[in-house]
């Protein structure tokens, strides 16, 4: 496999993001062309960039061993979200960067060949992509996501916290206008709920000693009550790299 590390300038976003890019080296030997291979998009979390899973894990023998494109792009702290302050990260990864790399090295975006999963920051990013852009993910995966905002910030020492309100405020437009909105994952449950567009598959996992759990069985809970389906799995582990080694490696299986 190659490894590929890219600066590119995002018309999107205003500003030059790193891109780390696995690719397949067997293209010379007869290999499945890379219009034709499945293509992964994982998304790091909020203290990590780019380069997290290449550094953390074995995502690249796991993409050898499957024949995977692998892109893993940069999204600071946005929450993969169009930030009120005008930098569209949601928009760079599900449209400006796809195009990019179709564009550039023929990689497919057709939905059938096409998975999203993320961690925690990332987890919650996968499925955003996955409900608000359905048409272009045959499955998403979220481990020890982000998955209910308002219960995140519920506690008053979060409220009180002036700096993280006002990372707020960039990135939502203001806590109060939160709920309900499309950043909110309760309305991606509704919303699919009540659509007739094929959704796409998804997984979900967190460990029993993860801080995040609490909002991953609200998630969870909320899908099942208004039918929308939902793989999920609890197993021992922590919030770190041991559990989403062993997890992307569960979820690559179902690709």
């Amino acid at each position: 496999m190659a490894l590929l590390q890219i600066d590119l300038v995002s018309e999107k976003v205003g500003v030059n993001l790193p891109l780390n890019l696995i690719l397949p080296d067997d293209l010379v030997r007869g290999g499945k062309p890379l219009e034709e291979r499945k293509v992964l998009y994982l998304l790091h979390g909020l203290s990590d960039d780019a380069s997290a899973w290449p550094r953390y894990t074995n995502i690249e023998i796991l993409a050898r061993e499957h024949g995977l494109v692998v892109v893993m792009p940069s999204a600071g702290r946005s929450f993969y979200t169009d930030m009120a302050n005008g930098q569209a990260y949601f928009s760079y990864i599900t449209e400006e960067l796809p195009a990019w790399l179709a564009a550039t090295f023929r990689i497919s975006n057709a939905r059938e060949n096409t998975f999203v999963a993320g961690l925690s920051m990332g987890g919650y990013g996968a499925f955003k992509a996955a409900f608000l852009r359905p048409d272009l993910y045959a499955a998403a995966c979220s481990l020890s996501g982000v998955l209910a905002l308002n219960a995140l910030l519920a506690p008053p020492d979060k409220i009180e916290n002036q700096a993280l309100m006002h990372e707020f405020d960039l990135l939502f437009g203001g806590l109060e206008k939160l709920s309900g909105s499309l950043h909110d994952p309760m309305t991606w449950l509704k919303n699919a709920a009540a659509s007739s567009t094929p959704q796409p598959r998804l997984y979900a996992a967190c460990g029993l000693e993860d801080d995040l759990l609490p909002l991953n069985r609200l998630f969870v809970h909320a899908a099942a009550q208004v039918g929308v389906p939902l793989h999920y799995q609890e197993e021992p582990g922590k919030h770190d790299w041991i559990f989403w080694q062993r997890q992307i490696e569960k979820f690559i299986l179902t690709l």
